[in-house]
C-alpha cells in the first residue's frame, strides 16, 4: 500500500471519533473485522502503529494523530469537490441554532466553506442557549441546532467538547480565592451543572459573582479578573489562560455536541449543511 485510500481514511476517521472499532464499524458500514484488517494493513504499510489499543478502547498514537488531521482534510475536501460538481444549483433557506459558544468557535469556518459550495442557499443563524433551542426544533422554527444535548433535545451524536476553567493571565491568583468566584451561564445550562458539580465532588467552596446567557458577558468578567469561568475549550480565546488540576480545580466533565434536526428540515439544503457540520466536528 503506498497510497492513501479514502475509504480507509474514513475508517480511521470513526474509530478515533468513537474511540472502539465496533462502534465504528456501525458507523461505515462494515464488519468489525474488516474495519480491524484495514486498520491493521495501513500500520503495516506504514510501518508505525496508528492506535494504542486498549480492551474496551483504542487511542490514537502521536503518528495516528498527524494521519488523522491529514485524513480529515482529505475527506472534507473530497465532499467538497463532489458538492461543487454535484450540486451547485442548490438553493434555499436553512435555519440553525446554535448557542453562543459554539457560533463564535465552531461554526464560522463550516458556514463560510458551505456558502462558498453553495452560494444560492441562505442561512440564518439563531443564537440562543441549547435549552432555549429544544423547542424550536420541536415546532420547526429552527431546520438544524447544532448544541449540547440537554433533557428535551436530543440528535445524532458529533463530539465531547472538553470543558476548562478560564482566568485572565494577569490575575491568575483568583483559582486560589475560597469562596472561589465563578462566573456561569444561567440555570439550565449542561455546562453549568457540570462546573458546579466538580466544585462540589471536590469539597471546593463557591460563589457564583456572575450570571449570563451570553458568552461575552462571561469573558467580560473574566478579562476583568473578577472570576474564572467554566468553558467549553473550544470557545476559549487565546489570550486567556487555562487552569486545571495543576492549580487545585477540578477536572469538569465533557459536553456532549449534537446535531438535531426538525420534521421540516427534510430538504436538500439542509441535508448539505448537516452533512458538512458532521464531516468538519465530529471527532
Amino acid at each position: 500500500m503506498n497510497a492513501l485510500d479514502l475509504d480507509v481514511l474514513t475508517m480511521i476517521v470513526a474509530v478515533a471519533d468513537t474511540g472502539n472499532i465496533s462502534r465504528a464499524a456501525e458507523v461505515v458500514h462494515r464488519s468489525q473485522s474488516a474495519v480491524s484488517m484495514q486498520i491493521k494493513t495501513l500500520e503495516t504499510a506504514l510501518g508505525k502503529p496508528l492506535f494504542v489499543r486498549r480492551p474496551r478502547s483504542v487511542t490514537p498514537t502521536q503518528d495516528g494523530e498527524v494521519l488523522l488531521s491529514f485524513a480529515r482534510r482529505m475527506l472534507a475536501l473530497r465532499d467538497e469537490a463532489w458538492a461543487a460538481v454535484v450540486r451547485p444549483d442548490i438553493t434555499g433557506r436553512v435555519v440553525i441554532g446554535v448557542p453562543d459558544d459554539y457560533a463564535s468557535s465552531l461554526l464560522p469556518s463550516i458556514l463560510k466553506k458551505f456558502s462558498a459550495t453553495y452560494p444560492k442557499v441562505e442561512i440564518q443563524v439563531v443564537g440562543l442557549p441549547s435549552v432555549a433551542l429544544a423547542p424550536m426544533v420541536k415546532d420547526g422554527s429552527v431546520d438544524l441546532v447544532c448544541a449540547t444535548r440537554v433533557k428535551g433535545l436530543s440528535g445524532e451524536f458529533v463530539r465531547f467538547e472538553p470543558m476548562v476553567w478560564a482566568a485572565n493571565p494577569s490575575a491568575l491568583d483568583i483559582w486560589k480565592e475560597r469562596p472561589l468566584p465563578i462566573a456561569v451561564f444561567l440555570p439550565g445550562s449542561v455546562a453549568r451543572e457540570n462546573a458546579i458539580r466538580s466544585l462540589e465532588r471536590a469539597k471546593i467552596p463557591y460563589r457564583t459573582s456572575y450570571e449570563s446567557p451570553s458568552l461575552m458577558g462571561l469573558l467580560s468578567m473574566v478579562e476583568a479578573g473578577l472570576a474564572v469561568a467554566p468553558l467549553a475549550r473550544c470557545a476559549v480565546p487565546g489570550h486567556l489562560s487555562l487552569l486545571g488540576q495543576a492549580q487545585g480545580l477540578p477536572e469538569i466533565d465533557p459536553l456532549e455536541v449534537i446535531l438535531a434536526r426538525s420534521t421540516k428540515s427534510k430538504r436538500p439544503p439542509c441535508d448539505f449543511l448537516a452533512e458538512k457540520i458532521m464531516s468538519e466536528l465530529r471527532r
